[in-house]
Order: structure tokens, then sequence, then C-alpha cells
């Protein structure tokens, strides 16, 4: 397993990286917002994309069809207004039922698909859904190749290292998706079983990316500037996803950008500027949710926000007892704004 501080087989020079393009699609930088269910909805893709990500992957829409018409599947599938380009996530095991739901996307402004190969879930997985299609190549093929002719826009795919760490797969899945005209390749570096346990490892990333010509998305415990440099230098991948770490702190993109333009370290944002962007980031959620969904979703969001901050656990214990959106609201600004007056008072 590999550390840190870990030789690098990569020798990249400092400074600003060449960027990827994905099909028509010239990214504005390699920093890449993984997809998350219930967390990349659009008000923070939109939040993630103004702070520094060249690019974000939606929530997974299933490829069932007898749910696009439900209310969680049309928000999902909605990109009014969002920075370019707009991919989506879609997820199934039925090739036929795969291109129908890329077509379904396409026509409403995705303008890249992307295939869901690399979900740990088990609900996901107990459907043969997500990771779970990496034990069966044949399928892979046969999906990949019937979506990327089903539509004209281009196809990703994202999966992980394998089922489990005697089958990391990886380097044939990649071959396969090459062969059937995907378009980039995203590996997090941890296998279905592993979960989200113990520590990504890059070596198979490292592999694959010599055996690929098409762009490779490195993804997999990058919650810093020093850990995103490591990667892309370890791994030689064209780009980074984040996931985890941009939750509450969406921040980290620009942090990470400009670590990788000029090796500085950039400051972390002071309380003023963390309250106004959870306060523009709940506005956001109320109007795209409506207030009774927006304030629930909101919680994570200000869990997320709000951690690490003194007294923050009982804040959290408060404000997830309260259904108002005004309410809810004023009560993050009085506690953000209770931290910056004793922040200027110890100065």
């Amino acid at each position: 397993m590999l550390h840190q501080n870990a030789q690098s087989p990569v020798n990249r020079e400092q400074g600003t990286p060449d960027f990827m393009k994905i099909g028509p699609y010239q990214l504005a930088n390699n920093l890449i917002l993984a997809p998350m269910a219930g967390v990349t909805d659009l008000p923070f893709r939109q939040l993630c994309k103004k702070l520094g990500a060249g690019m974000a992957v939606s929530e997974m829409v299933s490829s069932n069809s007898l749910l696009w018409g439900s209310k969680k599947t049309q928000r999902r599938a909605n990109h009014d207004g969002e920075i370019e380009p707009k991919s989506v996530q879609i997820m199934g095991t039925d090739p036929a039922m795969m291109a129908e739901a890329a077509r379904y996307n396409a026509e409403r402004g995705a303008q890249i698909i992307d295939i869901n190969m690399g979900c740990p879930a088990k609900k996901v997985c107990n459907v043969l859904a997500g990771s779970a299609l990496m034990r069966d190549e044949k399928l892979v093929a046969d999906i990949l190749q019937t979506v990327v002719e089903a539509v004209e826009v281009p196809v990703t795919l994202k999966i992980r290292t394998g089922w489990d760490q005697a089958h990391r797969n990886a380097p044939r899945i990649a071959r396969i998706a090459e062969d059937c005209g995907i378009q980039a390749l995203a590996i997090h570096g941890r296998t279905r079983a592993d979960q989200y346990h113990g520590d990504a490892e890059y070596d198979t990333i490292a592999e694959v990316k010599q055996q690929i010509r098409i762009p490779l998305i490195a993804n997999g415990d990058i919650h810093s500037p020093q850990k995103a440099r490591f990667v892309l230098d370890y791994t030689g991948a064209d780009a980074i996803m984040i996931g985890r770490a941009a939750q509450g702190r969406p921040w980290i993109f620009r942090e990470i950008l400009h670590y990788l333009e000029t090796g500085e370290i950039m400051a972390e944002p002071d309380l003023q500027e963390i309250r106004r962007i959870l306060l523009d980031h709940l506005d956001n959620l109320y109007d795209f949710y409506g207030e009774y969904t927006g304030v629930r979703m909101a919680r994570k969001h200000i869990s997320w926000y709000s951690k690490g901050q003194q007294h923050g656990a009982a804040f959290r214990q408060m404000i997830n007892r309260i259904e108002a959106a005004e309410d809810q609201k004023n009560m993050v600004e009085t506690f953000f704004t209770t931290l910056i007056n004793k922040e200027e008072i110890a100065a």
C-alpha cells in the first residue's frame, strides 16, 4: 500500500497541469466533484463549480423508466442554469434500459453520460448494479457498447479497482471501456469489498494509466492540496475526483487549484466567508426543493459545515429539530455570528 511520501513514478513538473477534454468539452481544470447520492444535487454542483471544480457529476439516475416521473428523479435530471459541462450518472444492469436512460438524460440537457460501475452500496450491488457489475466483464462490455451507440454525447465510466482484493480487474475493465468508445475513466482506489474502509491504493490506478489512451481520473482519499499533488504525480492521472472531502468544505477545489498552480497553501476561508457560503447554499436548497424538503436536505450540509467548530455538536442537535426554513437560516446565522464575535474579542 502506498503512502503519501512514497516515491512518485511520474516526474511531473510543478506548475499548471494540462487540463483534460471529454469529447468536445475542454474542462476548466483537472478537478472533478464525484457523484454522491443525496449530495451532488444541482445547488451543490453549482457551488463546487463556482469554488473551483472543473466539472461536477450528478447523483446517479436509475435506468428504470418507471422511476423517471418521480420528483426525486426529475430533480436529479435538472440542469437549469448549470455551468457546463453537465454530466449525469446513470445506473443499471440491463443494456437496453441503460441505453434508454442515456437517451432520456441527453434529451434533457446532459452533455456527458457517466455510467456507474463503482458504487459499493448493498442496495445497489444486491441488484447486481454498481461495482457488482465488475464481476461480469461480458455484461460490462454489452452495457458500455450499447450506451455509447445510443447517444451522440460522450460517455464516461466510473469503476473501482475490482470486486475484492483477490480480483482487481480494473486493468481489464479499462481496456474493455476504451475498446467500447468510453471517453474517460474514473477509478476509485478501493475494491467493492473495501467499501470506504482502509486507505485507498493508487498502484492499480497507475497501472491502468500505463495501459490506456483515454483520460484517467483518480479518486479516493484526496482530502488536501498536498494529497492531490501526490496522487496526480504518483498515478500520472489526467484529473482527480473529490467526493467526501468536499462535504462542508466546497472551497477545497480552489485550495487544490491554487496549490497545483503555485505550490503554495491557500489560507482557509474565515468564519465570515463560511457563513456567507452556507447561507447562500441554504437559499439555493430552499429554492430548489421547496421549504419542506429543502430544510431536511440542508441538515446534512449544516452538520458538515459546522464540524470542528466550537459548540458544534450542541448546535447540530438543536438545528436538526427545526422545521421552518426561516428559523433554520436564523439559527445558522446566529451560530456563526457568535463564533465570529468571540474570535474578534479574542483577537
